[in-house]
């Protein structure tokens, strides 16, 4: 069985191959896939007829609420791309080049009011919740750790956290609710004023209202993380931007926790690029300080993992993930 997981990022496209336990990832930035054809890079690991099934995510995935057939899913599996972040096209190549292509795929939703497994309280205070990919994530996440009850903090060009209780995902909160990533993050009363007054948008404000508006450094979607984090010993305004990421994430995760009652399932998986990140900062280490419960880390390129692993699990014959239906 041969399966492949998309996990369509900030940064760029990550694709994980699995091949009967093998796994393959690769990644390309969204501006590479400008000039460059997704099936022909794909083609260069694994002959596309031989490909079963793929695991496909994009954007906000708010215009379908179940894991769908390609073909049955409208304009992308999407309401809008407005106001999602920073758009430049490559995400949106690959989904037609896919959908183009004839090989089997599903598309992953988002979580959003139209999810039927998440609590009534939480599709009432938020009309989104996470993009597709965070669903991947989490579903790696409870495959590998085997827990049902857990708190997911994927941390990276934005944070998203998740509250997985019984095996189905009931909860969270959204890239521009809580707590900052390095790029996005929540509108505050400056950034409201500012918007108001015409200087900038709304999707503007978000894109930067991470730790760059800490650390006062821009260098595009792509690139500003790892100057960030490599000026964490030597820029002030890096350093303090790190250490407000560490604050806010840790306030976002304590959020979530008391909703798993039981004292002993109180466990938190951290993923992204930050979540895991261990040098310059041990950002685990430093989380668990401020965390009453058991820290673990997920590793790799969990998104596209888990992608697959969703896709291999549909073939097998499972008729949801975490508390989303499937119809396959």
């Amino acid at each position: 069985m041969i399966t492949v997981g998309i996990d369509h990022g900030t940064s760029g496209i990550t694709t994980c191959i699995k091949n009967n336990g093998k796994k393959i990832i690769f990644k390309l930035k969204r501006t590479e896939l400008k000039e460059k054809s997704y099936l022909e890079e794909l083609k260069k690991y694994i002959p596309l007829e031989n490909i079963d099934l793929i695991a496909l995510t994009y954007s906000m995935g708010d215009g379908i609420d179940k894991i769908l057939p390609i073909e049955r899913v409208r304009n992308r599996g999407v309401l809008s791309v407005e106001g999602a972040g920073e758009k430049i096209g490559g995400g949106t190549k690959v989904y037609d080049e896919i959908k183009d292509s004839g090989i089997q795929t599903v598309v992953i939703p988002g979580l959003h009011r139209g999810i039927e497994c998440l609590d009534e309280r939480f599709r009432a205070l938020y009309s989104h919740i996470a993009s597709p990919e965070k669903v991947s994530i989490a579903y790696y996440a409870h495959k590998k750790f085997g827990f049902n009850d857990f708190v997911l903090s994927d941390v990276s060009s934005n944070t998203v956290t998740l509250l997985i209780r019984n095996g189905i995902i009931v909860g969270g909160f959204d890239a521009c609710i809580g707590a900052i990533g390095i790029l996005h993050g929540p509108i505050d009363l400056e950034m409201i004023r500012k918007i108001d007054a015409g200087e900038i948008t709304a999707n503007d404000a978000f894109s930067k209202a991470g730790a760059v508006k800490i650390a006062k450094i821009y260098e595009g979607v792509e690139d500003t993380k790892k100057t960030i984090i490599d000026k964490y010993n030597t820029n002030k305004n890096c350093k303090l931007a790190i250490e407000s990421l560490i604050l806010s994430v840790s306030m976002e995760i304590n959020g979530l926790l008391p909703l798993i009652t039981n004292k002993n399932k109180k466990n938190v998986v951290l993923a992204g690029s930050i979540g895991t990140l261990r040098s310059p900062i041990d950002i685990p280490r430093r989380l668990k300080e401020l965390i009453n419960a058991r820290i673990y880390s997920l590793y790799g390129e969990s998104g596209a993992i888990g992608g697959a692993i969703i896709a291999e699990d549909i073939l097998k014959g499972k008729d949801s993930i975490l508390g989303i239906k499937v119809e396959f």
